[in-house]
């Protein structure tokens, strides 16, 4: 390991997406765009974060695409996510060719529909996903804010489960059976905005993160991760990125965790 990095990185926990190896703490880079973005994601890499989340929608896949020809690090080490807003239904191949332009790849690791077009399943794009990921343009293809049903619609018309489920997900929200039921279907569960809707001074997670002398957000992290929960963090400075990679560091106890998941009203799982 490159004892120069700081604490956390290169022991990141990874889960197989699709046949693909995916960091479960990842670098997020909305609503950052330009040399922000680009900076912020050089920064990232030197931090070392190894996946990195944007989107059509984010209008900074350029930014990021500068971001990953400027890097010495090899394509190989990074993990590139991008999404298809629903809007996009009927272009599918045209939003992952523009994205690829964009992003300067000749492939993606991880392609998500961001949404559910319409509140439905989207399964014409869905095979149009299948296709790209069979041609080699993707690694891996996922879904972000669908429930069980629309999943399962998904592998009803296609034979196919997602990869990948971005959700938003964090201790208010968690919902032991809808993880559960990822799970059964070799779905990794994402949480998008992580720490967004938590109430960081929460008495428990004060408690716990006084118990092991960390902030309650690197807590927020490190229980996520104990769930096999992949999430990505973002901040443009270099201080906050660096605390939340350590978050991959603490170990939380069985206590902990229960404490933790009765934060959502629902049985801890």
């Amino acid at each position: 390991m490159d004892t120069s990095l700081p604490p956390g990185a290169g022991r990141v926990p990874t889960a197989d997406a699709g046949g693909r190896t995916m960091p479960l703490l990842g670098f997020g880079t909305h609503p950052m765009r330009g040399d922000q973005a680009t900076e912020a994601v050089l920064t990232a890499f030197s931090v070392g974060y190894r996946l990195v989340d944007t989107a059509t929608r984010y209008r900074n896949e350029a930014a990021v695409g500068t971001a990953l020809a400027t890097t010495s690090l090899p394509r190989s080490e990074l993990f590139v996510t991008t999404k298809m807003p629903p809007d996009q239904v009927g272009r599918e191949r045209l939003t992952l060719e523009e994205s690829l332009a964009a992003l300067g790849c000749d492939y993606l690791d991880l392609w998500l529909i961001h949404w559910p077009p319409g509140g439905y399943p989207g399964v014409t794009s869905w095979r149009e996903f299948i296709r790209a990921r069979d041609e080699g343009l993707v690694r891996a293809i996922g879904v972000s804010n669908y429930s069980v049903e629309l999943i399962d619609a998904l592998h009803e018309s296609t034979g196919e489960y997602p990869a990948v489920n971005q959700v938003r997900w964090g201790p208010g929200s968690h919902d032991p059976d809808f993880a559960e039921a990822m799970r059964r279907r070799g779905v990794v569960l994402s949480a998008h905005s992580p720490l967004r809707g938590t109430d960081l001074d929460h008495p428990v997670l004060a408690e716990v993160a006084r118990r092991h002398g960390r902030s309650a957000r690197d807590v927020v992290l490190a229980w996520n991760l104990h769930h096999k929960v992949a999430v990505t963090v973002k901040s443009a400075h270099r201080d906050r990125m660096e605390r939340n990679l350590s978050a991959v560091d603490i170990t939380l106890t069985p206590e902990d965790i229960g404490a933790i998941n009765g934060l959502s009203g629902v049985a801890a799982a």
